[in-house]
């Protein structure tokens, strides 16, 4: 009866044990697996869409009038890219991206994937549905995310106040009703226009150091009223009034 017993008290120990571990380790992975789970360390030379999902998020820090490719492939960019990101967060700036470096992306990415300061609502009031731009819905939406990503770079090399959205994603349509240049980014998906606690020139000026090839700012037409970022193929930036 009493090694019964035992063996009772020792099962039910070994389950309450093993309902703790799945606990933390599901709790601990729950807010990655809603979006995305890195399942390896990352270093150059290597390539996957584990990657590729590395780059979307540190998009944002390629150094001064840079861009970095969302190719999959961990080069030299995508190393210095990751060095910045960590110097911006204090973590062991190494260029290798590990548990340390996915736990802050974690904490920084909802669980859409989106940047935990924007949103796709926000970036898009025309069509819900991301239809009838210059580009497939799909690609609009991706664009749209890879900016987010800088924005939320640029917000925290800003010092984390608030930047707002006045527009985001445009259908041909919407951007015709407002007037907006028949090539504007708006189209894409990648194009905005910002607002918010930062003067606009503060805003252009930083921009610069965050993979946004297309600036356009105070002194350019049209532009006294807000700050327009970007991401053209072709590098673009003009707001003479802040000296750019």
């Amino acid at each position: 009866m009493f090694r019964r017993l035992g063996r009772l008290l020792a099962a039910c120990v070994l389950a309450a044990t093993a309902t703790m571990v799945g606990l933390v380790t599901t709790g601990g992975a729950a807010h990655a697996d809603a979006c995305y789970t890195w399942g390896r360390t990352l270093s150059s030379g290597m390539s996957g869409e584990d990657v590729r999902q590395l780059q979307i998020r540190i998009s944002g820090y390629p150094g001064y009038g840079a861009r970095i490719a969302i190719d999959g492939a961990f080069g030299p960019a995508t190393r210095s890219a990751l060095i910045r990101f960590q110097q911006a967060y204090g973590l062991s700036a190494d260029g290798v991206a590990g548990p340390q470096t996915f736990s802050k992306l974690y904490a920084l990415q909802d669980d859409d994937c989106t940047p935990v300061n924007f949103s796709y609502a926000e970036w898009n009031k025309c069509n819900s549905d991301w239809s009838g731009g210059a580009v497939s819905a799909s690609t609009a939406r991706f664009n749209a995310l890879v900016s987010m990503w800088k924005l939320q770079a640029m917000r925290h090399a800003l010092g984390d106040a608030p930047i707002y959205l006045s527009s985001g994603f445009r259908s041909y349509s919407c951007n015709s009703a407002v007037g907006g240049a028949s090539n504007s980014r708006h189209l894409y998906g990648d194009g905005i226009d910002l607002v918010g606690s930062h003067s606009f020139c503060r805003l252009a000026q930083q921009a610069r150091n965050h993979g946004f090839s297309n600036i356009l700012g105070p002194g350019y037409p049209g532009h006294d009223d807000h700050t327009h970022l970007g991401n053209s193929p072709t590098q673009s930036w003009s707001a003479p009034s802040c000296g750019i």
